[in-house]
């Protein structure tokens, strides 16, 4: 059953905040939604796309800075934002890290104690959250998307790229694209699902390319800021881009000079990613 905690009115639509108990995560669960006026004006059914945010954000942060409401307005899609992470699991030393632990749930399900009775963030996503909105909003099942920013990036591009029966469209901000190879990828994966790096490659967009059951044939979009204090280190989205051509997926991938990592670059771009998933979903 879900909470409803506030509601604004924004663009002709609403921007709801939601909690509900999870029975996967065993925790609360909060997550954002924003309904578009076609949504409150009749009872059709509109398309989504579920936003996945990065490290330290909450369920707040994209519908708060990122501007989407206007464009998701226009095209007459919904917008969905879990949070990051379970809150208050318990788990000892969860808090220490701002790239591991709370905040910093990388869309995997731990398979590592401690953490593997609450960190399940892919099942959740993929499987309850999803659920929870085609049952309780006004949401069409069969016109998915998904999108996010740095490691709500790579967890687009992964839970994408492992379930296209569900997504019909994906993009990404400054993804995480190639995790088993970079520090945040390295430490989130080996905490959560140990030190066997065969495992990690279900988990890793640049390894899923090539063994996707279908290709995304209206392309990925991918955006990145060359002023990017992470690109070197910890993104890889030549990687990826490699990946994509080597199996034949279709990906464009910009390179913004002067851009940075956070909201004000997702912010200058975010129509045109609206407007990618848009005209896949609505033909």
């Amino acid at each position: 059953m879900l909470e409803l905690l506030s509601s604004h009115a924004c663009h002709g639509g609403v921007q709801r905040f939601y909690r509900h108990e999870s029975r996967t995560i065993g925790l609360p669960m909060r997550f954002s939604v924003y309904l578009p006026p076609q949504a409150l004006q009749s009872n059709a059914k509109v398309p989504a796309l579920f936003y996945l945010a990065g490290l330290t954000c909450t369920e707040e942060t994209f519908a708060i800075k990122a501007g989407a409401q206007r464009f998701a307005a226009q095209h007459g899609v919904a917008l969905v934002a879990p949070d990051t992470s379970p809150r208050g699991a318990g788990v000892p030393g969860e808090s220490a890290a701002w790239d591991f632990g709370v905040g910093a749930g990388f869309y995997v399900d731990a398979t590592q104690e401690p953490w593997t009775r609450h960190y399940r963030m892919y099942s959740y996503v993929r499987d309850e959250l999803r659920e929870t909105v085609l049952a309780e909003l006004p949401v069409d099942a069969a016109r998915l998307g998904i999108f996010g920013h740095s490691m709500g990036g790579h967890g687009a591009l992964m839970l994408a790229l492992r379930n296209p029966d569900i997504y019909r469209s994906v993009s990404a901000f400054a993804p995480i694209a190639a995790p088993s190879r970079c520090p945040w990828g390295e430490k989130a994966f080996s905490g959560y699902l140990g030190d066997n790096r065969e495992a990690w490659k279900a988990y890793d967009a640049s390894e899923l390319v090539a063994r996707a059951s279908r290709r995304f044939e209206e392309g990925i979009l991918v955006d990145q800021g060359l002023a990017d204090a992470f690109l070197a280190e910890q993104l890889y989205p030549d990687v990826f881009e490699a990946a994509c051509e080597a199996a034949g997926q279709p990906l464009t991938l910009r390179r913004h000079a002067g851009y940075d990592h956070g909201y004000y670059f997702i912010s200058t771009f975010i129509e045109d990613h609206i407007a990618h998933h848009a005209k896949v979903l609505l033909g």
